[in-house]
């Protein structure tokens, strides 16, 4: 085995529709049904008014690129969804061009690009703006760039792999497992021989320099992100069997899809036909192993390792056509995972009013994954585009009905991130008091100047809020039928602080 002696040619052209399209398919989502923001949106644009170096949970780069792209495209709906479309297509694109680079032609290319628009957790991830479609971006990024070593590239482009695994840390912590398969796949393929000159190493380097300033962060707010997982771990995730893992992965990859992707992954280890294609496999498979080890992990945390995946699944699929003279297959291919994409689109994407969107479930029988989520009307991912502005409304109401001077000095206070954000967001609009949260990076925020005497504040009942206040009484009910259950919840008016809020704020640290 070696490396290939002429790459096939990178089909541009192909390669560019097929990403125009996917940016297409979420312009129109956010067209035609009437959908709203997620709470990640509401809460990232907080944080892109308070750029730092670190969050309690995420990293700044997306944040860092958000503030850039809404000073120049504002903060509509839009706006957001074209920015993480626009990742996701570069990840479409740079799909192809992994394929390329593991010894596939035409069809490899198109498959690996075309899988990754329609996979239903890619869809998920990339309709919306948050880590996700910049973390699916940056990986894919990063297997290219090794397959390219691999493929007896230009050396420096180890600096330019570690500048990329050290800005996907910045993004999301999860770019370690891609740094742990990028390290197993170097140790499995000829590639060890670099190890014998510097240019490895001083990747290792760029991406420790790149890190280093959020490392800084954490360590001066006492290491609140691993607190965050810790808490993650123990309250939120859901405990899942490795079977239930791989189901979950069948389904967000796509059905049709996933078979092509483990005959790929195989022929890639076993008879690979570029270095590239066994490196790709290895850093696939070392993340789906960390993840099915770890019992908790959610479909989509696999996600941004689905393009070397699926150029895996093309370049195997291309190989099996030639060799047995199937031509048929790859146009059968691409006709069922169209066809079964189609089928599961509507419900990761906002095409469909809620209304229908419920009838469409009803009649094609589909089953939800487990959530952490109390169940809703609508499917967890979409039911979380509503209720914002339901809640920020409740908060007005209740702030209408107050004295003019206790006006002047209440503030809003939430528990969850969504809740405040929702209130930060809508505020200038609703003509709305101050917001607080005690979730996250609201805590680390503050409560400002308030001293807490006149409190509107937004809990699903009035327990937590009675070991603050001495009176506690129920104002506002947040009304929305389609957001989730546990977003329904109410407005008090609290007064009476058994002690200024400034006191109290240690107690009520909610890193989770």
């Amino acid at each position: 085995m070696g490396p290939s002696p002429s790459r096939p040619p990178l089909h541009r052209g192909l390669l560019v529709a097929i990403a125009a399209g996917a940016v297409g398919l979420h312009v129109v989502a956010v067209a035609i049904a009437g959908y709203g923001y997620t709470p990640d949106e509401l809460y990232f644009l907080d944080c892109a008014d308070r750029l730092d170096w670190g969050y309690v949970d995420h990293p700044p780069l997306s944040i860092a690129l958000l503030a850039a792209w809404r000073r120049l495209f504002g903060v509509s709906l839009l706006s957001l969804r074209v920015l993480a479309a626009l990742a996701g297509a570069a990840a479409m694109f740079f799909a192809g061009a992994l394929a390329r680079e593991m010894g596939g032609g035409r069809t490899a290319q198109g498959l690996a690009a075309l899988s990754l628009v329609v996979a239903p957790a890619a869809l998920f991830v990339t309709g919306y703006y948050s880590l996700n479609a910049v973390d699916l971006c940056l990986t894919v990024l990063a297997g290219w760039l090794l397959a390219r070593l691999a493929n007896d590239g230009d050396a420096r482009l180890w600096l330019a792999l570690g500048f990329v695994i050290g800005a996907g840390t910045l993004n999301k912590h999860s770019m370690l497992w891609i740094g742990a398969g990028v390290s197993l796949a170097i140790v499995l393929t000829p590639l060890r021989r670099s190890l014998a000159t510097p240019w490895p190493w001083a990747a290792m380097l760029v991406a420790a320099l790149v890190i280093a300033p959020h490392l800084a962060w954490q360590w001066n707010n006492h290491w609140p992100t691993l607190e965050f997982m810790r808490n993650g771990m123990a309250q939120v995730m859901v405990a899942k069997t490795p079977l239930v893992f791989v189901r979950e992965q069948v389904r967000s990859m796509n059905p049709i899809a996933a078979p092509f992707v483990a005959g790929g992954l195989i022929f890639c280890l076993l008879k690979p036909p570029t270095i590239a294609a066994r490196a790709a496999a290895v850093v696939f498979l070392t993340c789906f192993a960390i993840l099915l080890g770890s019992g908790s992990a959610r479909p989509y945390y696999l996600v941004p390792a689905y393009p070397l995946a699926f150029a895996a699944a093309g370049v195997g699929l291309e190989a099996l056509a030639r060799r047995r003279r199937w031509r048929w297959l790859p146009a059968v291919a691409f006709v069922l995972i169209g066809l079964v994409a189609a089928v599961s689109a509507p419900l990761v994407l906002p095409l469909l009013s809620p209304d229908r969107l419920v009838r469409y479930e009803q009649s094609i029988g589909g089953s939800r994954p487990r959530t952490e989520f109390e169940e809703g009307r609508l499917p967890v991912q979409l039911a979380l585009q509503f209720g914002w502005a339901e809640v920020a409304e409740a908060v007005a109401r209740a702030l209408a009905a107050l004295p003019a001077d206790e006006r002047a000095r209440v503030v809003v206070l939430s528990f969850t991130f969504p809740d405040a954000a929702a209130v930060s967001f809508y505020r200038e609009r609703l003509e709305l008091p101050p917001g607080i949260g005690t979730h996250n990076n609201y805590w680390l925020w503050g409560p400002g100047a308030s001293t807490g005497e006149v409190v509107l504040a937004l809990a699903p009942s009035d327990e937590k809020l009675r070991a603050l206040f001495a009176s506690v009484e129920a104002v506002e009910q947040v009304r929305c039928d389609d957001c989730l259950p546990e977003y329904r919840k109410r407005v008090y008016l609290c007064r009476q602080p058994r002690q200024p809020l400034r006191e109290a704020w240690p107690s009520l640290r909610d890193f989770s």
